[in-house]
């Protein structure tokens, strides 16, 4: 069984990434994928996160053992498959890259091939440019100048506003290819 990812971000118009992978790839194989088809450096922490209804954060699968305090489960991703938490088309998932400043991208299982196999995923399509991969603290500061008295970086207001609106996520608008 084949998964067909859209993979987009609400930083930066116009960029997309289709990966294929199969079932039985883990989480690992996507990220090393993501990190291939964005350019990025494979030096930070990141973490998928399974959503339930919508966009709601469900359990994490991060790329090392962590503590979490936040009630959901943790697993790793180089021991746990796609297919373990993944079943449904139009799935949705979080990919965090940017952990220090709460950056993700947002990602579709947007078709499922039964019936065939990949021995590797692959990059499928790649649209725009990815964001930058990590803001350097100095970076955003200057987005966000900080009085003294400030007892909040309040970072993420500044870089998304006051809540990412998950209603305006639309992965309709891109066409996927049907080349298997």
């Amino acid at each position: 069984m084949i998964y067909r990812f859209l993979i987009i971000s609400d930083e930066v118009d116009n960029f997309m990434r289709e990966i294929q992978l199969d079932a039985n790839a883990t989480f690992l194989d996507f990220h090393r994928l993501i990190i291939k088809a964005c350019g990025y450096e494979d030096n930070q922490l990141t973490s998928f996160t399974i959503c339930e209804r919508g966009w709601e954060k469900g359990d994490e699968i991060t790329l090392e053992e962590m503590d979490s305090y936040t009630g959901r489960g943790n697993r790793i991703m180089a021991d746990t498959e796609l297919s373990e938490y993944l079943e449904d088309e139009k799935q949705h998932l979080l990919y965090t890259f940017d952990t220090l400043a709460d950056r993700v991208f947002f990602i579709e299982l947007a078709q499922i091939v039964h019936g065939k196999n990949l021995k590797e995923g692959k990059i499928s399509r790649s649209i725009g440019d990815a964001p930058q991969q990590v803001l350097d603290f100095d970076e955003m500061l200057n987005r966000n100048p900080v009085s003294a008295s400030d007892s909040s970086l309040g970072l993420d207001d500044e870089l998304y506003g006051s809540e990412v609106d998950t209603s305006e996520i639309d992965l309709e608008g891109f066409d996927i290819s049907d080349d298997f």
